[in-house]
């Protein structure tokens, strides 16, 4: 395994990330429990997990995926080997069923103390905010959504300091953001600066070869304000392993379960991207998968590449990425099928 620091901290984290939400829908709580074996295993000391988990999310799997989590701790004793990261949920009718507060007091202080019992740990290393309560272009919105955007953001000050109170209280040890835009970044580190708040040091976004729009802004904010890059959906949710190309809906597959999740990458522009990207794969003597999380392992800006499974055998294979370097001919070949057919994914 390869590892890296959290941004401004001596926390040592793996360059891959498990991610886990889909214990509780999809994979059993048994299942989860072999997933954590075997990343530990491999080196892989660096979990993420949110309130909302598993996905989809509904009242009846709410928190399903952070008991899985705190059932192992229990079980293996394995708390102090594992950098582990939370989120709470972001406003919305998405979430109605979880709180209608946003990011108050109130809502941290609930979501934070439920994650914690859920979790049967004392501390979370890394406390993110799901996603922003302001309107922004995430979740397949392409262009920023300026006509129902609310007029007013977050309350920047009242969230950073409810998170140093409860950094303060050894609860939460850092802070991160999470489907977050340059201005919204900025603005929280600006705050922390101002009133010497904890200061975020990551901000999850989604990444993969056929949705890079994380270049547009935020790798110059992540290389200049050292706050790291934990690449989610890195494989496009599945469909950058090349399994429902040609119209193909595997059984059991994420996206013939839940098709809504994958429809931003099913698109003709990002079919035809992914269609490219199998030829260089094949072309260099790699699969799809290892290509893509590959490409993504070796970016600057990247702390960590949150991987996920439902299967073992592809759990085995997206850890194994770390070990591939990709030659200067792969990335050559990489970028012409990206000028040719720039993020056709939202």
């Amino acid at each position: 395994m390869k590892y890296t620091t959290l941004p401004n901290t001596d926390v040592k984290v793996s360059k891959i990330c498990l991610g886990t939400m889909t214990w509780g829908n999809q994979n059993t709580e048994a299942q989860g429990h072999e997933q954590m074996d075997y990343a530990l295993e491999q080196g892989v000391n660096f979990f993420d997990t949110a309130e909302l988990y598993s996905v989809p999310a509904t009242p009846e799997t709410y928190g399903a995926t952070e008991k899985i989590i705190g059932s192992w701790f229990k079980k293996t004793g394995n708390r102090e080997q594992v950098v582990l990261a939370s989120k709470i949920a972001g406003p919305g009718d998405y979430t109605a069923h979880i709180r209608k507060d946003g990011f108050s007091k109130r809502a941290l202080t609930e979501a934070i103390e439920g994650s914690l019992q859920r979790l049967q740990t004392d501390y979370i290393d890394l406390y993110q905010l799901h996603w922003p309560g302001r309107g922004v272009n995430c979740f397949g919105v392409r262009d920023y959504p300026y006509k129902t955007s609310k007029q007013e953001a977050e309350n920047h000050f009242e969230i950073l300091e409810t998170l140093h109170d409860f950094v303060q209280q050894g609860k939460i040890r850092h802070i991160g953001l999470s489907n977050e835009t340059p201005w919204g970044t900025m603005k929280y580190l600006q705050t922390a600066s101002a009133h010497n708040f904890p200061r975020p040091i990551t901000i999850q976004n989604s990444y993969s070869l056929i949705h890079r729009a994380y270049e547009y802004g935020m790798s110059e904010v992540s290389l200049r304000e050292n706050i790291g890059l934990l690449a989610y959906s890195p494989l496009a949710q599945g469909v950058l392993s090349g399994k429902y190309l040609d119209g193909k809906t595997p059984e059991g597959a994420r996206g013939t379960l839940f098709p809504r999740f994958i429809a931003r990458y099913m698109t003709n522009g990002a079919q035809g991207a992914v269609s490219e990207y199998a030829k260089v794969a094949e072309k260099h003597g790699l699969t799809l998968s290892q290509l893509a999380l590959a490409y993504i392992n070796q970016l600057p800006f990247v702390t960590s590449n949150i991987i996920g499974a439902t299967k073992m055998q592809q759990l085995k294979e997206n850890i194994n990425s770390i070990y591939i370097e990709l030659s200067e001919d792969v990335l050559k070949d990489i970028e012409k099928v990206h000028s040719l057919l720039p993020n056709p994914a939202p």
